[in-house]
This record gives structure tokens, sequence and C-alpha cells, in this order.
């Protein structure tokens, strides 16, 4: 859920459940817990370094199956006798691997520890068309499962499902204990990787009555993100059909147009320099739907949903 930020007195409430919560940009898995610790480097869940390690790239190894035979010496006719294998074994890998050689950012929204540093997210930052807060706590299910712990989780679930088809994936934060990072450095992360596609995973805190999903596109602001709004704008679709009918959730009853909304006051978008949305997973005040996020099976639909949209996208790009 993306809000203003509120009081330190309100935001300590968010953590334990609290009704009033507000939003933010992003964060990952796990329940709201006690460690302080600054923001994380980006991880690259293919190889578990972090940002800026030496990592695997996602693409498959050598595996023997090139044309490594000089012609003529497999059967002194001229002919390399190994090419039709050769032609089928890459033809099967790249069937195996689709992305191999794409990178994708996940950022979970929100962080774990965000409700006990209220003063570290409550600075503001620039975000070109106004000044927001570093980052916020997000929201929670009313039985107190909160938006930080289901981002992490959904966002770890998918990072596996694509680095098992080839991509390299890092996310914005490595666990959920601690604090930001601010939605500034959030897209700085997908920005320094040269992310083919970077996606804001969260949930909404909307009125108990609200239902349903909706994905959030940048719109042009005389910024960074303009040379991109076009090709965000496709994944947004790409991401948003998959989304419909991997999970059967409705479009959203309370915001957007057939579960598209475009917004100019979001960092993670606004200082984006390669594709990316935010998607709102559906309403986690919402009894139906929050019995669903707890769910650890419709998360793993969640993000099985999530990862057609994004190889849709990435396949044509």
């Amino acid at each position: 859920m993306i809000r203003r930020p509120l009081a330190a007195a309100a935001l300590a409430l968010c953590g334990f459940g609290a009704a009033a919560c507000g939003g933010g940009e992003a964060t990952e898995t796990g329940a709201a817990a006690p460690a302080a610790s600054p923001p994380a480097a980006a991880v690259d869940t293919a190889t578990g370094t972090a940002d800026g390690a030496a990592t695997g790239s996602g693409d498959a190894s050598a595996d023997g199956t090139g044309d490594s035979t000089p012609d003529g010496a497999a059967d002194g006719t001229g002919d390399d006798a190994s090419a039709p294998v050769t032609r089928t074994a890459a033809a099967s890998e790249s069937a195996a691997r689709p992305l191999s050689g794409k990178v994708v950012v996940i950022d979970p929204g929100h962080n774990g520890g965000n409700f006990r540093h209220t003063r570290e997210i409550n600075r503001q930052v620039n975000i070109l068309t106004q000044k927001k807060a570093c980052d916020t706590t997000g929201t929670s299910t009313n039985d107190g499962y909160t938006e930080a712990a289901f981002t992490m989780d959904v966002s770890t679930r998918l990072a596996r499902l694509l680095r098992d088809q080839g991509a390299t994936v890092k996310l914005t934060r490595a666990d959920n204990a601690g604090w930001g990072p601010c939605i500034n450095q959030r897209a700085a992360i997908g920005n320094k990787a040269h992310a083919n596609a970077a996606i804001s995973i969260h949930g909404d805190g909307a009125a108990p009555g609200a239902h349903g999903f909706h994905v959030i596109m940048p719109k042009k602001i005389g910024g960074p993100v303009d040379p991109v709004v076009g090709d965000s704008q496709e994944l947004g679709r790409k991401v948003r059909d998959a989304f419909h009918n991997g999970t059967g959730l409705p479009y959203s009853t309370y915001i957007g147009r057939q579960a598209l909304n475009y917004r100019s006051d979001l960092g993670g978008l606004n200082l984006s320099t390669v594709p990316k949305i935010f998607i709102e997973c559906g309403n986690m005040r919402n009894a139906g739907e929050a019995r669903k996020f707890r769910d650890a099976s419709f998360r793993q639909t969640i993000a099985e949903s999530l990862a057609k949209g994004l190889k849709a996208y990435l396949t044509t790009h």
C-alpha cells in the first residue's frame, strides 16, 4: 500500500497490525522483526551475493554441446557430425530457460523493522514532483499479518521462479528485519542493475468493503522515467492480464480503470530509468482477500501469476 507517512506513534502501532497504517514503496518477506539494521544491499537471488559482488548472470553455463570439433575431424568428410545434436541441445536449453540474459529487480514493499525507525523513514527525499518520506511502515490485515511480511514472501517465491527460467534476479532488500531502503534507493537499485523489468510488490489498506487488485504505472514528468513510460505501461498490461487470469482476483473496485492506475507521485517510478510497475495485489483490510493472502499456497499462485506476466513481457523485449 502506498500512503502519506504517519506520525511516529501511529507508525509504531502499524508495525503491530494497527488499523491506521501508512503505505510506502517496497520491502521483503517475513513478519515484523525487532532487529534494527541499516538498509541492506540488493541481493542477487541467483547467487545469494550482495549487489556489487561478482555474481552469475543466470545464463546457462557451457555444457559441452557447442561446436568444439573442427570441421572434418569427426569423419573426414568435412561435415560436423555433432551439429544436429548441438542445435537440438541449444533449442532445448533455450526452451527450458527462456529468460536467460534477462535481469529483473523485485522490490518487496516496506520493511519489517520500519516501525522501529520512524525518524529514519520520515526523512524527506526528493522524487522530482515533490518530497516524500524515505519509506513507510505499510499496512496489515486486521489480525496483524503485515504487508512487509506478505511482500517479502511473494517476492522470494517470484525470484525463485524467474531464476529457474534463467533470469538474474535482484531484490531491493535482503530480509524483513531492517528498515528501508528509501524509495529513491529502491529505484536506484533497478537502474544500477540495468534491469529489463522491475516490479514493486504491495498489498493495499483500503476500506474493508473495497476489494480487488490494481497495477500502478508511471506518467511522463519531464524526468528520468519518461523514456520508459511506454514500456512500463506495456509491462503493466502484461502483468495485469496474467495476474487476473492466474489468481482469479477481480479488478479493483475502488481505484483505477480495469485495474490500471497511472501516477506521478511515487519515487520508485519517477526515478526509474528502467521499465517498472507497482502492483497492489489486493486489499489486506478486506476479510476475503486477507484470508487468501495468509494462505501460503495462494501466495505461490500470486508469484506464479506474476512470473507469467513478466515472462510475457520479457520474451518480447
